[in-house]
């Protein structure tokens, strides 16, 4: 038997789950840097040097004159370089959060995330007719996770233009587009900010840093960012193309700089639906399970914390009132227990052993 020492506040507050940040440091090392921030002892690169080794690595890091510090190069060859050896009528030079990700980096249902980014297009910069992604929201699990959720990708055309891409299912719509020629040749800082769920929001601006002027924007304040069977969502960056029709394209180079991931609460504390009928109420720990009582019934997703952010543990409920959770592999320490629902509760545990 273990005891329990808890401290429960009976209101939503604003507790951030903290912001992970992946910013150049200099030449060398680059990818062991990248890993070390999306999927520390994983893989979360994915590059042509398998067919194209003798090039080195195909992301490197410099120092830019116009931003005053170190960035991210990505360089993509019209030839050899294909898509990791695995497809040849496609290109891909990416960074990636996926399953070996730490949990804070991944996207789950009734969460908010701010993805922050720089990036700068080359003079001259060639877009393929088919795709040129730059960035990526995926879906992982469930039928649908091979259609992207959010693309934005640039396309030649009359005139060429950078177009947000979307898909509630698997079919592509356009949400928005615009003239690319404004994009290029310039650094950009782009906010994107989501709230994961059937009723989601989605906003997105992109900034000339020069003169901090709103280059392109979209907003939608009720949008499916949900998929049946989905476990999270993923960020991608880089450069994604076709080469279907690789007359049109040239070897590129693009630069990115100071990536941002930071999950935030979906309520403010000073929400007054909040009842004190909504108190949690925890029994002692009893053969390893934590008792919890008197649950709204609105409440359909637990999630368990560390202090620092790192999920360890999900429990989806329906409509019960009383749910026990599985706390053996707990050391003591501090916790953050989060409800779910048309609310959200966030609840602080601390574990004694």
């Amino acid at each position: 038997m273990r005891s329990v020492l808890i401290i429960t506040f009976l209101f939503s507050v604003t507790y951030g789950y903290g912001q992970v940040v992946l910013n150049a440091d200099g030449p060398g090392n680059t990818y062991e840097l990248i890993t070390s921030v999306l999927a520390p002892s994983h893989n979360p690169i994915e590059t042509p040097d398998c067919n194209h080794s003798e090039f080195g690595a195909h992301i490197d890091e410099i120092y830019d004159e116009d931003l005053g510090m170190d960035v991210f190069r990505f360089h993509i060859h019209v030839s050899p370089d294909n898509d990791r050896c695995i497809n040849f009528d496609r290109q891909r030079n990416e960074i990636k959060t996926y399953d070996k990700s730490p949990a804070n980096l991944l996207g789950i249902e009734n969460e908010k995330v701010i993805y922050k980014w720089k990036f700068k297009l080359a003079d001259g910069f060639q877009s393929s007719p088919n795709f040129t992604h730059i960035h990526q929201l995926k879906s992982v699990g469930g039928s649908l996770e091979s259609m992207p959720m959010y693309t934005l990708t640039t396309r030649k055309g009359n005139p060429d233009r950078l177009e947000l891409r979307y898909a509630e299912t698997s079919t592509q719509v356009t949400l928005a587009q615009t003239s690319l020629a404004p994009l290029v040749g310039t650094w950009l800082e782009v906010t994107e900010t989501i709230i994961y769920g059937i009723e989601g929001t989605y906003d997105l601006t992109i900034k000339r840093i020069a003169d901090n002027e709103t280059l392109f924007s979209y907003s939608n304040n009720s949008i499916v960012n949900w998929r049946p069977g989905a476990t999270f969502v993923r960020p991608k960056w880089g450069i994604y193309r076709s080469l279907i029709n690789d007359q049109n394209l040239r070897d590129e180079e693009v630069l990115y700089a100071n990536f941002s991931i930071e999950e935030i609460d979906l309520l403010s504390a000073d929400n007054s639906e909040i009842k004190e009928k909504d108190e949690v109420i925890f029994s002692n720990l009893i053969g390893n399970k934590l008792h919890l009582d008197n649950l709204s019934h609105k409440i359909n997703l637990i999630q368990l914390f560390s202090i620092s952010g790192r999920k360890i543990l999900t429990k989806n409920i329906d409509s019960a009132t009383q749910v026990n959770l599985d706390v053996s592999s707990l050391s003591a320490g501090t916790y953050i227990l989060v409800f779910s629902g048309k609310q959200v509760h966030q609840t602080k545990l601390i574990m004694i052993h």
